[in-house]
């Protein structure tokens, strides 16, 4: 085994870029503005962004061994959790649809945009029907389901007709205020770290790549995929990828072994096992790089490499990425597991 590459990584700029990326909504479907963002941070580091028509970005990072036609393939995603607007009550509330996988109980309370065809942005706050002990009886045991929620527009309506004069109709997308907080101690809460944190750690490796002058041991495709919550995000990949590496949080609970400071290795999840010698190599480095790190199995849970291996690619495929406590809810990860995310990396990819 080759020497241990230790890469200084840029912690600021990683964190600074996690804090940027989830100041702007991007529910599944509706990434276009943090597109504009992820072409202008690409261009000010040099590399080649196209855009797939899906609305994926594809970034190229040219590798010394041009001659291999064996590519390796970094996907994470931009895309989150969030709602569309199922209809428009007759009290002027409004009913949503879920965009990605969550228990509605996670979203009560919850600040959130209601973003319009046309261009407009109203506030709201996402409630039970049931909205206070004081007044409903069976407040506390009223299921939080879809049919049994809704959002109040901050707004003056007090019916159907009013709501709709504001231009908001069924179909508008909803997204949910991220309340990110950035510790001292290098804690980091938010919603939407699944999958922003996995994004920030692909441009520090970027980023590192850049201000060293180094190229990778063979070329690199970074992915960033916009429909990662409902399945499909990389569901399609270029012929050339021989092996993907999915970059995404590692869930925390029950028998697994991630902490919110660790690199998280996926063995297997709800797509089944992950490649052995792929995933081996990872160990490996994270034990050279003095990573870190834990390798457990997420029985309910799916990837864009997933999606990538449903789609028929012939591709070998793993998955490692930060850990993160309360997925799909009031997440918490930690920088450390960022940067870590990050180095491993770079570990792979340089590694001849």
């Amino acid at each position: 085994m080759s020497a241990p590459l230790k890469p200084q990584l840029n912690r600021d700029y990683i964190v600074d870029l996690l804090q940027a990326l989830l100041a702007i909504p991007s529910p599944s479907g509706y990434c276009m503005e943090i597109m504009k963002m992820i072409r202008e941070e690409t261009d000010k580091l040099g590399f080649r962004l196209e855009m797939t028509p899906k609305g994926n970005a594809m970034i190229t990072i040219p590798g010394i061994d041009t001659e291999n036609n064996e590519v390796l393939a970094l996907t994470a995603h931009v895309d989150t959790l969030g709602a569309m607007v199922r209809s428009v009550k007759p009290n002027g509330m409004i009913r949503i649809t879920p965009i990605g996988g969550y228990d509605m109980q996670t979203v009560e309370g919850e600040y959130c945009l209601i973003h319009t065809r046309d261009g407009r942005t109203y506030e709201g706050t996402v409630l039970s029907t049931k909205t206070s002990v004081h007044v409903f009886s069976d407040a506390r045991d009223w299921k939080r389901e879809e049919a049994n929620m809704e959002v109040r527009v901050d707004e003056n309506v007090k019916t159907k007709e009013d709501t709709e004069k504001l231009g908001i109709s069924p179909g508008d997308f909803v997204s949910w205020d991220p309340r990110t907080r950035v510790l001292p101690n290098g804690w980091i809460k938010s919603r939407h770290l699944d999958d922003k944190a996995s994004v920030a750690a692909l441009f520090g490796v970027m980023e590192w790549l850049r201000r060293e002058g180094r190229t990778p041991s063979r070329t690199v495709k970074v992915i960033l995929s916009t429909y990662e919550e409902v399945g499909h995000g990389s569901s399609y990949i270029p012929p050339d990828i021989t092996e993907l590496i999915a970059v995404d949080m590692g869930a925390i609970g029950d028998d697994l072994s991630t902490t919110e400071q660790d690199l998280s290795i996926c063995a297997k999840d709800s797509s089944g096992p992950y490649d052995y010698p792929m995933t081996s190599r990872l160990i490996e480095l994270a034990k050279r790089e003095n990573i870190p790190y834990a390798v457990d199995i997420y029985p309910n849970y799916g990837s864009d490499a997933s999606a990538a291996l449903r789609g028929g690619s012939n591709i070998r495929a793993a998955l490692i990425g930060p850990g993160v406590h309360a997925s799909h809810g009031m997440e918490r990860t930690h920088a450390d597991a960022i940067v870590n995310t990050a180095g491993l990396l770079l570990a792979y990819l340089m590694d001849k």
